[in-house]
């Protein structure tokens, strides 16, 4: 069977030397539930923030209100601002992050069930990538912390850090 991917993760931070923090919306603090099953995984995880509340997001991540209101708490913007926002706040070297809608309810039109955004913040760069997820409440969960986990690897295997 192949490795999960949070132990691949742990190997490629150790490998480069780096540390990561995490703030966690729609996953609920999954992400970081997986990454510390990781026996060792002090030595490169910092910790994490789970900011359900645009309240939260906003005093804990420095996430503007002005982005929360133009673009909403479910954007490239805001996951952008989160991701940064952890990685300041707990000097990390790198910053991850998550925003969605994980359902039954909470959808619209503009932005359905599933809808998720998935935020990296390094100092050499930074990226958000948008998913449609489909399932239920815990199986969307499940999917955007693993794409979250896929996100750090290939930024790790391509030594963009």
């Amino acid at each position: 069977m192949d490795k999960p991917l949070e132990a691949l993760v742990g190997e490629l931070l150790v490998q480069r030397g780096l540390t990561l923090a995490v703030a966690e919306s729609c996953t609920g603090g999954l992400i970081s539930h997986l990454i510390t099953n990781v026996s060792g995984s002090s030595s490169y995880y910092l910790g994490g923030i789970t900011s359900y509340a645009n309240e939260a997001k906003m005093k804990l991540l420095e996430v503007s209100q002005e982005t929360l209101e133009a673009h909403g708490a479910v954007s490239a913007e805001t996951v952008l601002q989160m991701a940064r926002g952890v990685r300041l706040a707990l000097s990390a070297d790198i910053g991850i992050s998550t925003s969605g809608i994980a359902g039954p309810t909470g959808g619209s039109p503009d932005k359905p069930v599933g809808t998720t955004w998935i935020g990296f913040s390094a100092r050499e760069g930074e990226e958000a990538r948008h998913f449609l997820f489909h399932g239920d409440r815990l199986s969307i969960k499940e999917q955007a912390a693993q794409e979250a986990l896929k996100l750090l690897v290939e930024h790790l295997s391509n030594s963009i850090v």
